[in-house]
């Protein structure tokens, strides 16, 4: 196996991880831009564009698209995400020119036809519509409202009705100009893959994107604050989060561990108490997210309305605990363990290693080996993650409901001993 990266003229990253044993490819374009990057009246404009590129281009209409890809028993999807959004495909071998002819299509020549454009409106007003049906979905989107309020990196991916309905052709294409950019793009691609030869239909498909670099977008400023929601659900959905280092800070890593031993597993120490001891809830997880320039340690679950209040108790001694008792190395270590399953893991997936060594290029301007990789989550210590702990405290909090709450003055009173000066109702 062996991974290969270049650039070219016009700054475009190409990297590719090779494998002998597969007979398929998996590849795809990571921009560097995302929700964060839209202006206040492109609110939804990054995830709207993901959507049209796929409805038609100068050479190919939306069913040619679809029946191309489908025709050689491919697949081609996009996501759109914060600080990026992915177009992707996964064929066999002796496909790969294709599929990088229908990627660089739908990037380099999208038509944004004005009846796609009203038959998409109407499937992305669905997809917020469905959103708001669905109480995980609701309440990830509000702490992320609570923690960076009134600033691209705190709105909802995939914008409101509002803003969805005032799109125009012409919305779309301000964006793709401004932002996909070569500079700010990377080709990745694992599998069955020859990289001179993904190099080469690189430079003949992908020579036309702008040279120039795009614009560094607004700084996420982390604040913390409370969102709630009452929209009746059997259930009250609960996240509540702190500021985390960003996900190229020498920290990020033991951000990581300590969520893994906070809530990562079944052995882990949300789960065992509030789960497997008290019943108060069926899921609970802690994870670490990191945008360039900040991040977010998260808890979620959910309870009864009645049992709201307790829930959020026990989460906030269990966190109290890990700041003062910190973790032994046994917890630590089923932790680490975790992690290099996951990183390791993910060698085995030809999309899932595609993905992870175009972010690594967009992060650190150059693919992590296997070694370095685990080798960062090796020196992640107990008393890292308890001084991580330590500093959760220090953080305003961040706090989102979906739900109703029973005992309300007693789940303000937990409330009231996590506020943080700095820290402001949404």
């Amino acid at each position: 196996m062996s991974v290969e990266l270049s650039r070219l003229a016009n700054g475009l990253t190409v990297v590719s991880h090779a494998r002998a044993d597969v007979e398929t490819v998996s590849l795809g374009l990571w921009i560097g831009a995302g929700s964060r990057s839209e202006g206040a009246s492109e609110h939804g404009v990054a995830h709207f564009l993901e959507h049209m590129a796929f409805k038609g281009t100068d050479r190919r209409s939306a069913q040619d698209i679809a029946e191309e890809i489908e025709a050689v028993g491919g697949e081609l999807n996009a996501a759109t995400g914060v600080d990026s959004t992915a177009y992707y495909a996964r064929v066999l071998r002796k496909d790969l020119g294709l599929a990088l002819d229908l990627l660089s299509d739908i990037l380099l020549a999208p038509r944004f036809d004005r009846t796609e454009l009203k038959r998409e409106r109407d499937v992305i007003l669905q997809e917020i519509a469905s959103a708001l049906d669905q109480p995980e979905d609701m309440v990830f989107d509000l702490v992320q409202e609570a923690a960076f309020p009134d600033q691209p990196a705190g709105r909802p991916i995939l914008g409101t009705a509002t803003s969805v309905r005032r799109f125009t052709p012409n919305h779309l294409r301000t964006y793709l100009e401004a932002h996909y950019r070569a500079p700010n793009m990377v080709l990745a691609a694992a599998g069955a893959v020859d990289h001179d030869a993904l190099v080469a239909e690189a430079k003949r498909r992908l020579d036309p994107l702008a040279a120039n670099a795009t614009y560094i977008p607004e700084p996420a400023r982390y604040r913390g604050g409370v969102s709630r929601s009452e929209k009746p659900f059997e259930q009250t959905h609960l996240v509540l989060a702190f500021e985390a280092p960003a996900y190229d800070h020498p920290d990020h890593f033991a951000a990581q561990i300590l969520a893994g031993a906070l809530g990562g597993g079944m052995s882990s120490r949300l789960f065992q108490e509030v789960r497997e001891r008290r019943a108060l809830c069926y899921a609970i997880h802690a994870f670490a997210s990191g945008l360039s320039d900040s991040g977010m340690l998260a808890i979620y679950a959910a309870s009864g309305p009645e049992r709201a209040h307790e829930l959020f108790a026990v989460i906030r001694d269990e966190l109290v605990r890990a700041s003062e008792e910190g973790f032994t190395d046994d917890e630590i270590g089923r932790v680490k363990a975790q992690a290099k399953m996951g990183l390791l893991a993910a060698l085995e997936s030809g999309s899932a290693r595609a993905e992870q060594l175009a972010r690594q290029v967009l992060i650190h301007g150059r693919p992590l080996t296997t070694e370095e990789l685990v080798e960062r989550v090796e020196r992640v210590s107990a008393a890292d993650a308890q001084r991580l702990a330590q500093g959760l405290f220090a953080s305003p909090l961040s706090l989102a409901t979906v739900g109703p709450i029973l005992h309300v003055a007693r789940f303000e009173a937990v409330t009231a001993k996590f506020t943080h000066p700095s820290s402001k109702a949404a």
